[in-house]
């Protein structure tokens, strides 16, 4: 079974979802929906309330529940009660919230949405380039964050044509890319960030993601001139690869004087420009 993991957002709030491609539906976060819905600081016992609930009523939608791997808070993904869309419609109509029906409208949407992606997919590019708009970020940034996204793409596919393994292979291969250029593993990174769940390159300043993309550029290109052999080979490709990016950081910073990798995330840049936003002067 194909799946993906995926972030939308609902006003704003995060909804952890999953995409099963077999089955064309979308899996979602049953806790997430009803923190959305209620605003309780208390979700999961609401849920649990709430189960207890329709099971006394004869309800016997809560039997048919499934549990897929999400990713917490932590970064680690664990077992999470989800409800693909005609399940949670039912549900949301046991939850007395005034953002029921709006939150209905946008579970159809996302729906037909994900359909037309399938069938014409530089619609994908389209939509993250609307909900990073939202967020707040700036279009100079975006335009850096989309072409991050198709070098990683056109990496990834070179590991696949190299016979590696998704999941710990390429975690590996990332890290060490990382690891090369900035000194720091994915996870020593998304610490001094201050991150948890969320995603490294979406907290990245324009300079780190440059350098990103120049060390994942790098790696592919060098991968497909010496044909690693095996996981032990491409290990070493990824190495040279984010070497080749490390030589233009150690440049700009011998030449600028500060530090390219940073404490900077996107909550801090972001506030920053709201407030600038706020204090300049009108024409």
């Amino acid at each position: 079974m194909k799946q993906q993991n995926s972030i939308q957002l609902f006003e704003d709030k995060k909804v952890r979802t999953l995409w099963d491609a077999e089955q064309e539906k979308w899996y979602i976060s049953i806790i997430d929906v009803i923190e959305v819905l209620t605003n309780s600081d208390r979700p999961r016992k609401y849920w649990s309330d709430l189960k207890r609930k329709l099971k006394k009523e004869g309800s016997q939608l809560s039997d048919f529940i499934g549990q897929l791997k999400m990713q917490a808070a932590d970064g680690k993904f664990y077992k999470t009660d989800v409800a693909d869309t005609e399940q949670l419609i039912r549900l949301i109509q046991s939850i007395p919230s005034p953002k029921a029906e709006p939150f209905k409208l946008w579970l159809a949407q996302i729906a037909s949405e994900r359909l037309d992606e399938m069938q014409d997919p530089e619609l994908t590019i389209d939509r993250a380039l609307e909900q990073y708009l939202l967020l707040g970020y700036s279009e100079n940034w975006i335009n850096q964050r989309l072409k991050s996204i198709e070098i990683r793409k056109e990496l990834t596919d070179e590991w696949k044509k190299r016979g590696l393994k998704e999941g710990q292979q390429f975690a590996t291969l990332t890290d060490i890319i990382t690891k090369a250029w900035a000194g720091k593993t994915t996870k020593e990174y998304k610490i001094l960030k201050g991150l948890k769940k969320e995603n490294l390159r979406d907290n990245m300043t324009n300079t780190e993601l440059i350098l990103n993309m120049l060390a994942e550029a790098s790696t592919k290109d060098i991968s497909q001139a010496v044909n690693p052999k095996d996981f032990e080979e491409s290990k070493k490709v990824a190495k040279q690869g984010g070497n080749v990016a490390k030589v233009a950081l150690k440049e700009l910073e011998a030449k600028t004087g500060k530090k390219v990798v940073t404490k900077l995330n996107a909550k801090t840049v972001l506030s920053e420009n709201k407030v600038i936003k706020k204090i300049k002067p009108k024409k």
